[in-house]
């Protein structure tokens, strides 16, 4: 595997300490990155996401999902079964497990449901106003004169 310096782009930037901590932790993560449990990733609309997570053998009430600092949290712990269970094959897991997924800027979880053994958690992205695109009134040059000489009229005022 190669090995990438992201020095420079720390050196260089400001403000994409984020995405430089991303990058650096997806360049750096283990190769043999946890399989369990398997989960799908949908995109639902065009800003509609859904994570599902195989969880055979859990109930609701042992299911955890949480949001922190921008990483969702699904955890999983097992009561202690009854001892007087004896398998001749046990072939699906239940052991607990602990899944971490990084959310995007503006990424909010909207529901979890669990049903048929899976854990359906929903996400939309959620543009702020500040950041949407928006319209800029152009003014005449006379207009934009008149107006200019009312706003230093009013800081005179103010002052």
């Amino acid at each position: 595997m190669r090995n990438f310096d992201l020095a420079p782009l720390y050196r260089a930037t400001v403000g994409f300490d984020r995405f430089a901590d991303l990058m650096d932790r997806v360049l750096t993560s283990d190769v043999a990155a946890p399989t369990y449990p398997p989960y799908n990733i949908e995109k639902l609309a065009d800003d509609g996401y859904r994570i599902s997570v195989a969880v055979a053998g859990f109930s609701p009430d042992e299911l955890s999902v949480e949001v922190r600092d921008g990483t969702l949290v699904v955890t999983a712990r097992k009561e202690t079964e009854a001892a007087e269970r004896a398998f001749l094959h046990r072939g699906i897991a239940t052991r607990a497990f602990e899944r971490r997924f990084t959310l995007a800027d503006h990424v909010r979880v909207t529901g979890a449901t669990h049903e048929h053994g899976m854990l359906h958690i929903d996400l939309v992205r959620e543009m702020p106003e500040a950041l949407k695109p928006r319209r800029i009134e152009i003014a005449r040059g006379s207009d934009f004169e008149t107006k200019a000489v009312e706003n230093k009229t009013v800081e005179a005022v103010i002052n």
